[in-house]
């Protein structure tokens, strides 16, 4: 590939020089691109061939599986190392607290632009559903047993799991924490951990070779049996979500990647999402997505401690998609019922919930269904309103994900820029790949 200096030397033409960097770029990102061929074929297959196209999830499912079984050990290595190789725990403690503040924060935006919109433009004016009483209600424990089980679990082999993402999290931070406070003796163990780090990420490398297929076969499923939920008013639902993610998407992530990092920051953001893009968007999970977002965030150059620390956590408790779709299932419901939902005490307690289901109730065990049920007891409405907004949270679930995985990215480039400075880019980072951004697995493609 020509170097930036070979682009700009005096012999190039001004309509060469365009040609050479559209190669460039297809050439640098044509896997990525292969990823989201396969999720709009799949999208398509789904549309045309409705339900007989869950025929093919199988191959979908084949890819699904083998990323779930990949993220366990990558987050646990990924985060250990990271904080074994810590400075200091103040530093951990500055990046967790960073952390917690921008999560905060990009959720309430989230929230305000989907009250905003559905303002401006009377988006659930109208609504009617037929309502039905739920069925196989979930039981949970207590509010105390549930945060008890986020963050450990009784047995070791449960940890295993991505089932328990948070006590994994946990149980990591705390393995490399005493790896570090043991000096000496650690160092070998450190090497290790760093060692597995740097495997998984090319086993993740090796399983993308399989993405475009696997993920098309799981879209195109997941589009044919949505077709037949995307009836009546639940298509409301659609067509106010899914217009509105895609504009926060664009312009939220590019100011914060602008506040992050200026013009060369929104540079490096864009260059290098399409991949956690289009795998968040094709199988509906944050989880599945975080090998390619800490890959981007290598080639991006966010200081390793900061993205192996924020992209797991922030995967499991940062949901901008979910606060944004947590004041559509409010509205939904309060147009549905005939009540007025544009109150200034209605719009605050529902961004108060929608931070509450984006962030806390995302990461404790049943915390989607206790932040559905949390909405309908805040508000009063009867159990019947359940089915309502479960269905809803199924039509709008893969842009939904796509924002809180994307959203990942973007928050660790706003941490390094409060913890390091406006120049956080220009520093020198571990294994920094960032004025490199082609993937291994592009790479190998090229071979």
């Amino acid at each position: 590939m020509p170097s930036p200096a070979d682009s700009d030397t005096a012999d190039s033409t001004p309509q060469d020089q365009p040609t050479s960097k559209a190669v460039r770029i297809l050439r640098n990102y044509r896997f990525p691109l292969f990823i989201l061929a396969g999720v709009v074929i799949g999208a398509v297959i789904g549309l045309v061939f409705g339900e007989r196209a869950t025929v093919i999830k199988p191959f979908g499912t084949l890819f699904i599986n083998m990323m779930f079984t990949l993220v366990v050990p990558l987050v646990f290595f990924s985060i250990a190392s990271a904080v074994s190789g810590m400075s200091s725990a103040a530093r951990l403690g500055k990046i967790m607290g960073s952390m917690l503040g921008v999560f905060a924060v990009t959720g309430v935006i989230a929230s305000i632009v989907m009250v905003a919109a559905l303002w401006l433009f009377n988006a659930t004016e109208g609504v009617q559903v037929e309502m039905q009483e739920p069925k196989n209600v979930e039981e949970v424990g207590s509010i105390g047993e549930q945060l008890v089980q986020t963050v450990v679990v009784d047995d070791f082999s449960k940890i295993l799991s991505a089932e328990h993402m948070l006590a994994l999290i946990v149980f990591a931070v705390i393995v490399g924490f005493a790896t570090s406070r043991i000096g000496e003796a650690g160092k070998p163990f450190a090497q290790f951990l760093s060692s597995g780090t740097e495997v998984f990420l090319k086993f993740t490398s090796i399983i993308m070779y399989y993405a475009p297929i696997g993920l098309g076969a799981y879209f195109a499923a997941l589009i044919g049996d949505l077709g037949a939920q995307l009836v009546g008013d639940y298509v409301r639902a659609f067509l106010v979500y899914y217009p509105v993610a895609i504009v926060y998407f664009i312009v939220a992530f590019t100011f914060y990647a602008f506040f992050a990092g200026g013009r060369r920051g929104v540079t490096r953001f864009w260059g290098n999402v399409l991949e956690p893009t289009a795998i968040s968007l094709g199988t509906s999970s944050s989880v599945a997505a975080i090998p390619a977002n800490l890959r981007a965030g290598e080639r991006i150059g966010v200081p390793r401690d900061i993205r192996e620390t924020i992209v797991p956590i922030g995967a499991t408790i940062h949901m901008e998609g979910s606060s944004l779709s947590a004041i559509l299932k409010i509205a939904f419901l309060f147009a549905v019922f005939q009540r007025d939902f544009f109150t200034i005490e209605n719009i605050l307690l529902g961004i108060a919930v929608a931070l509450l289901a984006g962030m806390v109730m995302a990461g404790i065990p049943s915390g989607g269904f206790i932040g559905e049920l949390m909405i309908i007891t805040l508000y009063g409405f009867p159990p019947a309103a359940l089915p309502i907004i479960q269905i809803i949270g199924t039509v709008i679930d893969p842009p939904a994900t796509t924002v809180n995985a994307v959203g990942d990215q973007s928050s660790s480039m706003m941490v390094a820029r409060i913890l390091d400075g406006k120049d956080w880019m220009d520093k020198e980072q571990e294994g920094s790949a960032a004025a490199e951004p082609e993937t291994d697995t592009a790479r190998a493609a090229n071979r």
